[in-house]
Parts: C-alpha cells; structure tokens; sequence
C-alpha cells in the first residue's frame, strides 16, 4: 500500500499534534482498526484507522484512493479510543 498526504497538512499536523505523517506505514503494518467517520458529510469517505506508532496508540484519519492511502491527519487516541482499541483487537 503506498501512502501520500499534503506537505502543508503533514506540518500544520506535527504543530499540532506532535506527529509526522513520515512513518505512518507501522500503523497500518500492525493491528488496526478502521471505522468509517461519517459525523460530517466532507464531501468524500472518510475512514479513521486506530494502531500503533511506537508506543502510542493513535488515530489516522484519511482517504482510500486508488491503491493508495491519502493522510488527512494522526493524533494520540483518546483513553476512550485506546480502550476500544483493546477491545477490538482482543476479539
């Protein structure tokens, strides 16, 4: 899978969040969980993807396009999405 994000966004996100989109790849290379975000219709389907950046558990929000990941944002997850997180890859 090859992944692309815009340069402007992936640094507005590291002010942001303290996360760099280069290196998002271990996320989706462990165990993930993937949701569909439909809270707002954004013109587009978006998907928020829990997994592991190191030590962290994180939420990756982005788009599927043709074979490729498009990057819209990475944060640490929230405990309750950590605890969800758990759950699911437990079952």
């Amino acid at each position: 899978m090859n992944f692309e994000w815009d340069d402007a966004k992936r640094l507005t996100n590291i002010s942001k969040h303290g996360l760099d989109f280069e290196g998002i790849e271990e996320v989706f290379e462990g165990w993930t969980v993937t949701v569909l975000d439909d809270r707002f219709d954004y013109g587009e389907q978006r998907f928020v993807t829990y997994g592991l950046l190191g030590e962290y558990v994180v939420a990756v929000t982005h788009l599927l396009t043709d074979f490729r990941i498009r990057i819209i944002s990475v944060r640490r997850a929230s405990n309750y999405e950590k605890e969800n997180y758990y759950k699911e890859i437990a079952n």
